[in-house]
């Protein structure tokens, strides 16, 4: 008996030392050397295209506000943060940075006083970018002009707000590493994963996360709901659920670029990054990616919802057939096949039969846009349906284009409907 109560009086000083471990690996920084001398012209215009990639003027520009200057907040289930001015101000910028600092931010998480930074920055991804393309993203950042415009504290409850927790929460989940070519893989396939591992930080969206934030390594790239968002990220495996297997690789890559394509079309948050990053992303990258996530192995998929059955169904298809009919066959068919890439088809559109139905109830509720982009400048939108159509009326359409034409979804509630139709429209 005693030695069972020492073991167990051992295991929390046990447990310590393995976190006090990873805090360690976290932590520890190599030493600091900056890359080659380059042309600054030349540097700043590759690090103009890098900041495309990784779309940091969505998070560092707030509305109506100055470019790179900062001040957007950023929800988080814990609180908001605000995002730091990019622009080179002496007093409130990066003016006073170095480009040493500034790697730091990316690769270590941690800003030129040592503070450690929230991860709603996401180093965890950053950290993968190579040197020279960070002191690439630094030279392009200089020659912004500067704004003085002082950052704003973040808003978190406690505890999170006590920043000395972060040494904790980064033992968990962050090693900082650059990005390592795979020997066994291409050119194309390596930059693929560069792009999507680090500066597209894709799994920031499409990987669900623990209660503390932290994405769940073994689930990458398998799908999640966005934190207060409230949009479903679909995976960007090959799996039955994201349907990415029935996609080839140009399409996928047109898709990301354009926001749209003959088998579908892009919405809600990432219809925003489409706009504001990757229709700028050269064909040769977009390839890359798209190359990148089709060969993903599946992600394995969860225990699927029994198929729907019983007079109560019945009556619900029946209704919203009826609905369906009168407000969406006009553009999406009768049969369901749409009128690509204009009206995207919803039979066999995964993105309708996903377990968690949040996203085509929001779509019916607040409509919604594809991307303006080069390849899609003048998109076709659909209308909100929120004032026309009752909770009831909502959750059997929704429940009918789920169950129609071959598609298998599990029934919609009004109780869903009502959960969503409260969320904002951001």
């Amino acid at each position: 008996m005693k030695r069972v109560l020492g073991w167990l009086l051992l295991l929390p000083l046990l447990a310590l030392c393995v976190l006090l471990f990873m805090s360690y690996l976290a932590e520890r920084e190599e030493p600091v050397v900056g890359g080659p001398a380059q042309d600054a012209t030349v540097q700043a215009a590759r690090g103009r295209y890098l900041a495309l990639a990784g779309d940091c003027a969505a998070c560092h520009t707030a509305r109506g506000g100055a470019t790179y200057a900062g001040g957007r907040e950023i929800q988080t289930p814990f609180g908001s943060v605000y995002s730091s001015n990019l622009t080179p101000d002496s007093n409130t910028g990066l003016g006073a940075w170095s480009s040493d600092d500034f790697w730091r931010a990316l690769h270590h998480g941690k800003s030129k006083d040592g503070r450690l930074l929230y991860p709603a920055f996401p180093y965890p991804n950053y950290t993968k970018v190579t040197r020279a393309d960070a002191d690439a993203l630094f030279a392009y950042l200089k020659t912004l002009a500067p704004v003085a415009q002082a950052n704003r504290e973040a808003g978190l409850r406690f505890p999170y707000n006590q920043r000395l927790l972060l040494a904790g929460w980064r033992a968990l989940y962050f090693r900082p590493g650059v990005f390592q070519p795979e020997a066994a893989q291409s050119a194309q396939w390596n930059r693929g994963a560069y792009l999507v591992q680090g500066l597209g930080h894709c799994n920031a969206c499409h990987t669900s996360r623990d209660p503390l934030g932290g994405s769940e390594t073994k689930a990458d790239l398998a799908g999640g709901m966005i934190p207060v968002l409230n949009w479903y990220a679909p995976a960007l495996t090959s799996g039955p659920e994201s349907g990415l297997a029935k996609w080839d690789a140009t399409q996928l890559a047109r898709l990301l670029k354009t926001g749209v394509s003959d088998q579908g079309a892009v919405y809600g948050p990432m219809a925003e990054t489409v706009y504001k990053s990757l229709q700028y992303l050269s064909d040769e990258d977009m390839g890359a990616m798209a190359g990148y996530l089709k060969s993903l192995p599946p992600a394995r998929a969860s225990a699927a919802a029994p198929p729907p059955s019983g007079e109560s169904l019945a009556r619900v298809m029946e209704s919203g057939g009826r609905l369906y009919a009168k407000y969406c066959a006009d553009c999406h068919g009768a049969n369901g096949a749409g009128a690509p890439p204009a009206y995207p088809p919803l039979a066999g559109n995964h993105s309708l039969t996903m377990e968690s139905a949040v996203n085509p109830i929001r779509m019916v509720l607040n409509g919604g846009f594809p991307p303006g982009t080069g390849g899609n400048p003048r998109p076709y939108g659909m209308p909100p349906f929120r004032l026309v159509l009752s909770g009831d009326e909502t959750a059997a359409v929704v429940t009918y284009v789920r169950n129609s034409w071959g598609n298998s979804a599990g029934v919609v509630s009004p109780v869903e409907v009502s959960r969503y139709a409260a969320v904002p429209l951001e």
